[in-house]
């Protein structure tokens, strides 16, 4: 293999791994600034050393050996509290005389989760929301500073500043890597699907690169919700999240075609939407409403999203989905959680009901919106209602602002290529709206 090939092959691992390396050292050392910066030790090594050797049966194994091997030279060199010398030195020794999967399953465990653990220490109270997000994506979701900063709308700078200072909160405040119970865990739950959601997110549609989806964030996004739905069974949000991901996930295979490139909702073949996670995600969302109603409780905004996927999902084509629904579910989720995002949604919706005029004339309300200036769905929607309309030199015009806007590469072909075709329709000059 060359040694490029190497290299990209040991990125796709890093992405895969990191976070669960990141995770079993922060329960080791019990500092995360320490278990990121010995992880990233071990991916240095990775970089030297498989272009040579090649890439080990197991690489997540190998880096976690690597970095505590990092972690007992480094305690060694500074000098730290001896009993943590001896129990990492005497956790590497029982490691290497053990089958790994025994190492897997030590991942996996449902009850001494290592990621749970660290997803809850990322999103501690303590930290303040904006931190709390970039921390975990940064840690579980393995995305960059300049992903983070893209998917925020905010400078590189801010968001390693936010980083920086989390995790020197969390160092300083002493916080014990361990899952809350009780009073606690409901308190804190919030947050936490808060910041589950936004890295399925990052894997349903990438902000940046050259792949419109990362899966493997998707399912990691998944086997937590699933766990915090074991957890806390009780809570509606719960079922309400883990029912949204399942059905976002079973369109997998459908939103890209035969090169990888980007199918929108309405054009995917829907014989190829996977119909367990569809179940999956429909009998999640009976538990979320099942129990909303034992506690009385109106449904929250993860069970309204998910009961809009659900529309979709049992819709056998675009043309039978129940659009009059969905209008109304975006109305009370903009009524429960004001949005402009939920209000550009809401537009497709009433387009797709009531006609592209009713949903161009929503969609032109929110240009003047500040939040949605650099959002680059906004053009690309404003642009398929005037498509649809016959107003291609606009429609042109949109796509490609909305082109411009996009740092997935992916994205930006579809949206060029959209251009195009309304370029081929124009028979006659005709200056754009925006330059009349």
């Amino acid at each position: 293999m060359a040694a490029t090939d190497t290299h990209r092959a040991i990125e796709a691992v890093w992405r895969i791994e990191s976070a669960k390396v990141i995770a079993g050292l922060a329960r080791i050392v019990r500092d995360v600034d320490l278990a990121e910066e010995l992880a990233q030790d071990a991916l240095v090594a990775a970089l030297k050393q498989w272009p040579v050797s090649g890439i080990p049966d197991k690489p997540g194994a190998w880096l976690m050996a690597t970095a505590k091997h990092g972690a007992i030279d480094r305690l060694r060199r500074n000098k730290l509290v001896e009993r943590k010398h001896t129990e990492l030195g005497y956790e590497l020794e029982v490691e290497q005389k053990t089958p790994q999967p025994n190492l897997d399953a030590a991942i996996d465990d449902p009850v001494g989760d290592d990621l749970l653990r660290l997803i809850f220490i990322a999103c501690h109270p303590i930290l303040s929301p904006d931190a709390r997000a970039a921390l975990t994506l940064r840690l579980l979701g393995g995305l960059t500073t300049e992903e983070i900063a893209r998917a925020f709308l905010v400078p590189e700078s801010t968001i390693q500043q936010r980083i920086v200072r989390a995790k020197r909160t969390l160092r300083e405040a002493r916080i014990p890597f361990e899952v809350p119970r009780g009073e606690e865990l409901n308190g804190r739950l919030s947050s936490v699907l808060a910041v589950v959601y936004l890295i399925f997110n990052e894997g349903y549609s990438a902000t940046a690169g050259d792949d419109w989806m990362r899966p493997q964030l998707c399912e990691e996004a998944l086997r937590l919700g699933r766990i915090l739905a074991g957890l806390a069974f009780e809570v509606p949000e719960v079922h309400g999240l883990v029912a949204l991901m399942e059905i976002q996930a079973s369109r997998f295979a459908a939103r890209t075609g035969p090169s990888g490139e980007p199918v929108l909702l309405l054009d995917q073949n829907r014989a190829r939407w996977n119909q367990l996670l569809i179940r999956r995600g429909l009998a999640a969302l009976d538990r979320a409403e099942a129990q909303a109603k034992v506690l009385g409780q109106p449904p929250g905004p993860y069970v309204l999203q998910a009961t809009i996927a659900a529309c979709h999902a049992r819709a056998r084509s675009s043309v039978e989905t129940d659009w009059a629904r969905i209008v109304r579910l975006y109305g009370s989720l903009a009524e429960l959680m004001p949005s402009p995002v939920v209000e550009l949604n809401r537009a497709v919706a009433v387009g797709m009901l009531f006609g592209p005029v009713a949903g161009l004339e929503l969609v032109d309300a929110l240009t003047a919106e500040p939040s949605l200036e650099n959002y680059y769905l906004l053009p690309g929607v404003r642009g398929d209602l005037l498509m649809k309309l016959g107003r291609y030199v606009e429609a042109r015009d949109e796509f490609e602002r909305a082109a411009a806007l996009t740092h997935n590469s992916r994205e930006r072909t579809l949206l060029l290529d959209r251009a195009a075709k309304c370029s081929a329709n124009v028979t006659a000059p005709v200056p754009s709206a925006r330059t009349s």
